[in-house]
Formats: structure tokens, sequence, C-alpha cells
């Protein structure tokens, strides 16, 4: 069943966000209102969007979110390998799973870890100018 569903969500995922999609559904709403006058403007007709877009969109959403699930889940997948593999430090693979106070702390130490080093190399690309600026001056013979 699982299966099933995210074949089917993958399809209608795809098939929406298609040009002719949204053509299509322009074109449904363009006869929509050109049929007001038909009938009327009734409360039926007006009856006719509402229930249709209200189906569609209920139904959307959830195709929508587990869609995205799945690709948050596989680009997180991705990352904790890159990591694993990398000279990264393991214990950032799974923090998607802390709370989002756990998860402010590690990227505040990140941060100010970024800024330590950014200070570190500033320094030493300024002792280095210092040197070079004292260092003796070779003639060209």
């Amino acid at each position: 069943m699982e299966k099933l569903f995210t074949k089917v969500a993958n399809s209608v995922a795809h098939i929406t966000g298609l040009p002719l999609t949204f053509a299509g559904c322009c074109l449904i709403v363009i006869v929509w209102a050109v049929s007001g006058p038909f009938f009327g403007f009734s409360d039926t007709w007006q009856l006719v969007i509402n229930t249709g877009t209200t189906i569609i969109t209920f139904l959307m959403v959830f195709l929508i979110q587990n869609t995205q699930n799945r690709d948050g889940a596989a680009i997180q997948a991705k990352l904790d390998e890159l990591i694993r593999v990398s000279e990264g430090h393991n214990r950032f693979i799974g923090i998607e799973h802390l709370t989002e106070s756990e998860v402010e702390e590690i990227r505040d130490k990140c941060e100010r870890a970024a800024l330590r080093h950014d200070k570190k190399i500033a320094a030493m690309a300024a002792k280095k100018a210092v040197a070079q600026k004292r260092a003796p001056k070779k003639r060209a013979a």
C-alpha cells in the first residue's frame, strides 16, 4: 500500500507541476466564470467551484506534505552520508531529530566557531602582510 501511495503521490505531484495542468485549471475557471450568466450566478453555480476547489486543495495538502517529507528525508540522508565520509563531525548526523532549541544551540556553537576561525585567518594574514613589509627588498641584478 505504501509503495502504491508513493507512486501515486509522485505521479500527481509531477502532473500538477506541469504548465499544461496550470493552463487546464485556468481554462476550467474561465469556463465556470463564463457559464455564470447561463446559470444566473446561482448558489448552485457558486457551490460547484467552491466544492471542487476545496476538495482538490484538501487532497493536495496531503500529497504535497508526503512529497516534502520524503524529499526532506532523502536530502538529510545524503547530507548525513557526506558528513560521515568527510572530515565533518559525525555528531551532526541525526540532529534533525533534536528539539528546536537543541538545534539552535548547535547552530550558535557553529557560528561562534566560524567567527573564531575567521579571526584566526585574518590575524595570520595581517602577520604575513607585516612580515612581508619588513622583509628586506631584493635588488634585481
